[in-house]
């Protein structure tokens, strides 16, 4: 499936994904503020992430516990949304995936599985939302991604779906690339829209030109994390990259504009 079919690609390229919303001092990352203070910005795609609570929602946060964000080492899965939504992190709560979709119906969200548990209660709310038009599901475990997908895909057709590829799909996609196996990446790549990678892996380039044309030709995506500096930006973009995965989206569309 090529990115041409899906609504969620239908904004001109270069993307900018503005990872986990645009925070800033008193603005933490993956609220509803983050979130809002990155579509002022201008962007169109806000990058996110969702872990369950042990009451079965879908929250939007990073980490597994809550220690790096709030210094309070309790996991995100032993607590319930009542118990979350009480934790003031300045002003902003913990939201669920449910309350961003409402909040924000013009976003388009780029939505990582971090837990298994999280898999059914994402999708649930991303079809109680309708919202399947607008999400591209992912995750580095192939278990969730797959699930997610198939979750949402059985509600909203799965020609629906967009999705960016897990690292077993990498694993067998980076080392077709280099090979030059047309065949062995067009099976890879069923059912995915989107490679999303790191410029470099421990050292060793990812991002090239030959496998940028590579999936061009398959009519898929790359889009690449995390880029903060201009320069870098610049650079990926006169590259042929399709979009940035940046906690700078102020920056990032501002180079977009420029060019």
């Amino acid at each position: 499936m090529t990115t041409a079919v899906l609504p969620y690609f239908r904004p001109a390229r270069p993307r900018v994904l503005a990872h986990r919303g645009l925070a800033g001092p008193g603005v933490p990352e993956n609220t509803l503020s983050s979130f809002r203070r990155a579509l002022a910005a201008g962007a169109e795609y806000v990058e996110t992430d969702a872990h369950c609570t042990r009451d079965g929602h879908a929250v939007l946060f990073h980490d597994p516990s809550l220690r790096r964000i709030t210094g309070d080492p309790r996991p995100i899965a032993d607590l319930e949304l009542a118990d979350l939504q009480r934790i003031d992190l300045g002003g902003d709560r913990i939201p669920t995936l449910s309350e961003a979709l409402a909040e924000f119906p013009g976003a388009r969200f780029n939505l990582d599985i971090k837990a298994a548990a999280a898999a059914a209660p994402a999708a649930a709310a991303i079809i109680g939302a309708d919202a399947a038009d607008r999400v591209l599901v992912t995750s580095f475990d192939e278990g969730r991604r797959s699930a997610i997908v198939r979750a949402v895909g059985l509600e909203a057709g799965a020609d629906s779906v967009a999705s960016s590829a897990s690292a077993r799909i990498l694993l067998r996609v980076l080392p077709a690339a280099a090979l030059g196996l047309r065949g062995a990446l067009r099976r890879s790549l069923a059912g995915v829209q989107a490679l999303q990678v790191p410029e470099r892996f421990r050292g060793v380039p990812v991002v090239t030109k030959r496998l940028l044309a590579q999936m061009h030709a398959l009519g898929v995506e790359v889009h690449v994390w995390t880029v903060n500096d201009p320069a870098d930006m610049r650079r990926l973009l006169d590259l042929g990259v399709d979009g940035l995965v940046t906690d700078r989206c102020d920056l990032a569309l501002d180079v977009v504009r420029s060019r």
